[in-house]
């Protein structure tokens, strides 16, 4: 149950990281991702609130406000928040798949797996996970 409240709770510090970065985006492919990304943290975070409540227990509420890591004043630094949120996700999420039994692991590793996406399209760098090699480089072309 703590890991599941604790990805709760990034959920709600994510869908509220969502609006800053929103709003400090242009109208531009940038911020129809940051509408996405946001309207897929907030059903993540619904789905993980009635989980918690079909388990007996009362899924914590979200705070009145977030501290942000750092200072968000244009579109460069809301690229910033955009991925920093997505790789704590990615951290929380990657612990939950450890944490919840078989039945909600799944959904866990889809979590995992659709914040490590969005992180990496953000510019986050790519998150090593145990038991998966390095890609190796890609070759190029060498003259004759």
């Amino acid at each position: 149950m703590t890991a599941l409240q604790g990805a709760l709770g990034a959920e709600h510090a994510a869908v509220y990281g969502y609006g800053v970065v929103g709003a400090r985006l242009p109208e531009d492919q940038q911020r129809t991702d940051a509408r996405t990304a946001y309207a897929a943290h907030e059903a993540r975070r619904d789905a993980w609130q009635r989980l918690i409540g079909s388990l007996g227990a009362t899924p914590a509420a979200a705070a009145g406000g977030y501290q942000l890591p750092f200072a968000v004043t244009d579109a460069a630094g809301a690229t910033k928040l955009a991925a920093h949120l997505e790789t704590r996700l990615t951290t929380v999420y990657a612990d939950l798949v450890a944490a919840v039994p078989g039945p909600q692991r799944g959904t866990a590793a889809d979590a995992l797996r659709d914040s490590a996406l969005r992180a990496h399209r953000w510019g986050a760098a790519d998150p090593a996970f145990p038991g998966i090699p390095e890609p190796l480089p890609t070759p190029t072309a060498t003259s004759p």
